[in-house]
Order: C-alpha cells, then structure tokens, then sequence
C-alpha cells in the first residue's frame, strides 16, 4: 500500500500532511520525495486521513502539494565511541569545526522500555570537591541532582565546575554526556574550551539544541542525549555522567510546541503533558546493576520564582537540590548556593556517616538561627545583639563565607587559585567553627580558601 503523503498546509514551524493510503504512526519520521534532506516528524493527527507533522530540517523547501514519504523510522542519534570527544548536533552534524563524524551505529531517541526491572538504587556518594555541595548537598552515585537558580546567578558555572572535578578523577572508567537545551552558543564554547584544556574532552560528548533553533529541535535535543547516554550504560558497559543545561528549556519547548499545536494549557499556564514530559525524561536516567547513570540539571528559575509551575514539575524526580541565591550572589559570596534552601536525600548516617550528618544539622540550625536575627542587624547593627545572638551571627557569618570557593574554570578570569576540598576536611573544618575554635578570625579572611589546615592566622 501507498504510504506517501502530500503536503495540504503549512503554518510555522507545523505542516499538516494528508495521506490516502498507509497511514503513518505518532512519531515516524517523513521526508520530501524531491528533497531528501527536509525532515518532518509526524506529531499527531488532524483528522482521519491527515497528520500535523514538526519540521525538523530545511522548511524554505516545503512548499503545498509536495510528495511527502513515510521512512517508517523515528529520529535516530549516531552513538558510540566515534561521537566522544564531538560536539554535535541532533542529527550527528558537527558542531566544532572539525570533520563529519563517522556514524557507523544509531539508535532512537525514544525508548519504551521502562527498565523497572533493572533499576538499582546505589548508596555512594560522588565527590564533587565543593565544600558547599560535598558537605550541604551530597551527591549520590546514580542520583538526579538539580542546579536551581535564576538569570545570571551562576547555574553554568557551577555545572562546568563539576564536570570539570568529577570527569577528572576517573575518565577512563566513565563517560559523560552534555546536553545544551535552550542555552547560548557562548556558553557551549566556553564549556568546549574549558574541556579541552582540562584534556577530559575525549571522554565527553557534546550535544547542542541551542536557542537559536526552533522549539522542535530544542525538544528532542534532550531526548536524543539520553539515548546517548542509555547507549553507554546498556551497550558499552561504563557509567554515564549526564548533564543537561538547561532542563527549563525542554519544558518550554514542549510549551511552545503545545502552543503550536493550539492545545489548552493547563491551569499553571504550562502545556497539559508536562508532568508526564517530564516523568518521561527522568525515567530513563536510572542505573543498573553493572552501570549507572548520575545525572546534573541546571533549572533555569524565571524570576526568580521557585513556585514556578515548570520549576515544581523537576523537583519531584530528584535526590539532591542546589539553590542558588541571587541575594547570595549580590554579596559577593561564590558559589552562591543557599545553604539553607538546598538539601540531599543523602544526607543520612547510613550513607555520609554520623559525624557528617550531626555535623551538618548542626550547621543547619545555627544558619537559621543566624538567618531570624538578620532583620534586627539590618535596623539596629550586630553590636546591639546580646552577647549569645552576636556569637551565633558572628560564627554563621565565619561559616558562610567558609563555604565560598574559587572555580578552576574561572582561574583565567578571576587569577584565583581554585582548591578541590576532600569532604572529611569540610567536616573537621565546619566542626571546630560551629565549635567556636575560629571566633576571633575575621570572617572575610577565609573567603575562597581551600581547607582551614592551610590557613594561617
């Protein structure tokens, strides 16, 4: 039977096919007879004989009446050891100057197999080397971990920090995977070059959707990265360190795809299927038995509302929450993460010890004891307090700015040393403050150190 169509309309980036033979199922992909290189996924249909259908690749050539053929597959992304070390895009195009990738294995970048049966849950904690994150938001080995903030507040650069120390500890046994979703072209150079220089790039692959290109693309760049990923756990054997930036960006391309499509959003303003777009990505980020997949998202925050309805829809899928505070950040303090707002499932004596979670509640209450005195400092200046209030102010001040840092891969702009903080030192170091032992230090001489053993006063 005839599986061709004929284009009958075509409105932005969605043509409407009809087809009077075969018909084509959700999600196959469709060509020009013509023009082999325009691409059309077929997104639903319209009515019994006609599909509405996503352009993908070279709209100025579709035109009404054109002869449209059913390939009968879905998108399919190029895996494999060829791709490490590229940056490319969701077909396998080079990004990064370099020569066409040679793209001997493919797979689709949708997958319905669950995996229930697979999936394991692991109790070790990935080292990052950042106080802040090693000691308030451990990290688990497998786990989802998210990055929350808004414009400007550091989100990109803490990710490449991480990568940068996680990717360097064990390269060989692990690979990663970097997903850029609706984010600038400058900062996917700059994380390129950052890998390059670090010599890590080999063990990385690069994949861009950036926001320069239509919602569509956008949308299935994250898809396509994940299948990448499921490649390297399932089929190479080795553990997958994902990074997605942005994951915002996925969900508002799903936005603007329903938008397309006229659908009615649903009360919070979103497209109705978000939950399950977004359920659907993470249910695909799990490990095994024999490998794991842990997984960074940075969750661009629009205005800085964290009750965001396409923010709340991420923080159900994940084990560990950085926030980052634009209030943090305008005073200065790098990495701007809020102590208080950010949290782990991790943070448990099973998992980080006894020492380090006593440790840790500890420091907790103490910061929110500081945070209920902050307003009485701002109208009548800490000498004011009782001498109990200003010790508990004064060593949360010690504290906080304990937990600053310098970044390796801001070196070149800010000429600071950068320092990977072993987590027992974090401890011992956050122990003796709460402790008292560093009362008498002036709070803005440990700023950006590394660990207090090396600090001299």
């Amino acid at each position: 039977m005839d599986s061709s169509g004929r284009v009958k309309e075509i409105k932005g980036q969605v043509v409407e096919v009809e087809f009077l033979g075969q018909k084509p199922n959700i999600k196959d992909l469709l060509c020009l007879e013509e023009s082999p290189d325009v691409m059309m996924e077929v997104y639903s249909s319209s009515s019994s004989s006609s599909f509405f259908c996503l352009i993908l690749k070279n709209r100025q050539k579709l035109y009404r009446g054109a002869k449209a053929l059913n390939t009968g597959k879905t998108i399919q992304v190029p895996v494999g050891q060829n791709i490490m070390g590229r940056v490319m895009n969701l077909f396998g195009e080079p990004l990064d100057g370099g020569s066409l990738i040679d793209i001997n294995q493919t797979r689709s970048i949708y997958n319905n197999d669950s995996g229930l049966d697979r999936v394991v849950v692991a109790k070790d904690i990935v080292l990052t080397g950042i106080k802040a994150i090693d000691f308030f938001s451990p990290i688990l080995t497998g786990g989802k971990v998210g990055v929350f903030g808004g414009a400007g507040v550091g989100k990109t650069v803490l990710l490449t920090e991480i990568i940068h120390n996680i990717v360097n500890q064990n390269p060989k046994d692990t690979l990663s995977v970097f997903a850029g979703v609706g984010e600038r072209v400058r900062e996917g150079q700059e994380l390129w070059e950052a890998l390059k220089e670090s010599k890590v790039l080999e063990y990385v692959n690069l994949i861009y959707g950036h926001m320069g290109d239509n919602a569509t693309i956008r949308f299935k760049t994250a898809l396509a990265a994940i299948s990448i990923a499921e490649h390297i756990r399932d089929d190479m054997g080795k553990n997958v360190l994902f990074f997605i930036d942005n994951i915002y960006r996925f969900a508002q391309a799903g936005h603007e795809l329903s938008m397309l499509m006229s659908t009615i959003p649903s009360e919070g303003g979103y497209q109705p299927t978000l939950l399950s777009e977004m359920a659907g990505v993470h249910e695909r980020l799990f490990s095994t038995q024999k490998n794991n997949i842990t997984s960074f998202e940075a969750v661009y925050v629009p205005s800085d509302d964290i009750l965001d309805h396409g923010v709340q829809s991420v923080f159900a899928h994940l084990d560990t929450i950085i926030v980052l505070s634009r209030e943090r950040y305008q005073e200065g303090i790098y990495p701007a993460i809020d102590l208080l707002q950010s949290a782990s499932s991790a943070l448990r004596p099973d998992i980080v010890g006894a020492l380090h979670t006593k440790t840790a509640l500890r420091a907790q209450q103490l910061l929110k004891n500081a945070a209920s005195l902050e307003r009485i400092v701002s109208l009548i200046s800490e000498s004011e307090l009782n001498e109990k209030d200003r010790q508990v102010y004064s060593r949360a001040r010690i504290l906080k700015n304990y937990m600053t840092q310098s970044f390796y891969v801001m070196e070149q702009q800010t000429g600071k040393k950068s320092f990977f903080v072993p987590v027992a030192d974090t401890v011992n170091d956050v122990a003796a403050i709460l402790d008292g032992k560093y009362d008498q230090v002036d709070p803005y001489a440990i700023k950006e150190i590394g660990s207090l053993k090396d600090f001299n006063y």
